[in-house]
């Protein structure tokens, strides 16, 4: 439907009349919700969302969509909350475990992240982000092994996925692996990751004099 319109505030006002007519259609209230999503008009958005659930309760795309508001204003425990919903309603749902895993990680629990990743990558094994995920989680409890495979198995699907160099490196110094965590980094940086400003002084002693 979007795809005829060029204008998106004359999309939202023809979803607005398809509503108008037929309230009880949860797909126009979700594509309302992510046209109102496109022009950051969260309270739309979710307003639209709740409407779309209330009338497909089973609408997993919603309750994610739900969460990734809660996640842009900062509530960590309604992202969490409504991507469990997510995947009750879908139980392979790769996105929802993700995005449950990313929320484990933001709260420091980092065996919780990495069961959830671990099914998200059973259902969808080239998910880069999941992936890049189970290497931050496996960081995080110390297994730099592990961290370091998941971000070389990123790297080999996609040489240009900057966070997984930048992961790659932490992994590699945290590993004694000084010379390779530098050419990791510059890769990082090369292709315009933000490395953390502490981790690029930590590894200036090991950098080959010119």
């Amino acid at each position: 439907m979007k795809e005829r319109y060029d204008n998106i505030d004359e999309y939202i006002r023809d979803l607005k009349d398809a509503i108008a007519q037929n309230d009880q259609c949860a797909n126009h209230h979700y594509n309302l919700a992510q046209a109102l999503l496109s022009k950051r008009d969260f309270v739309g958005a979710e307003e639209s969302l709740l409407e779309a659930i209330r009338n497909s309760p089973r609408m997993a795309e919603a309750y994610v969509q739900l969460g990734g508001i809660c996640l842009q204003r900062g509530d960590l425990e309604g992202c969490l909350r409504y991507n469990q919903e997510a995947a009750n309603c879908r139980p392979q749902y790769a996105i929802a475990y993700s995005n449950i895993a990313f929320v484990h990680i933001q709260k420091g629990e980092p065996d919780k992240a990495v069961a959830a990743l671990t099914k998200a990558l059973s259902w969808s094994p080239n998910f880069i982000q999941a992936r890049n995920e189970l290497a931050t989680a496996y960081y995080m409890q110390g297994n730099f092994t592990g961290s370091e495979e998941a971000c070389r198995a990123v790297i080999k699907q996609e040489p240009g996925f900057a966070p997984a160099w930048n992961n790659l490196a932490l992994a590699l110094f945290d590993q004694g692996r000084f010379d390779e965590a530098c050419e990791a980094c510059d890769k990082a940086i090369e292709l315009g990751f933000d490395v953390q400003e502490g981790f690029l002084e930590e590894l200036k002693p090991h950098r080959k004099k010119a």
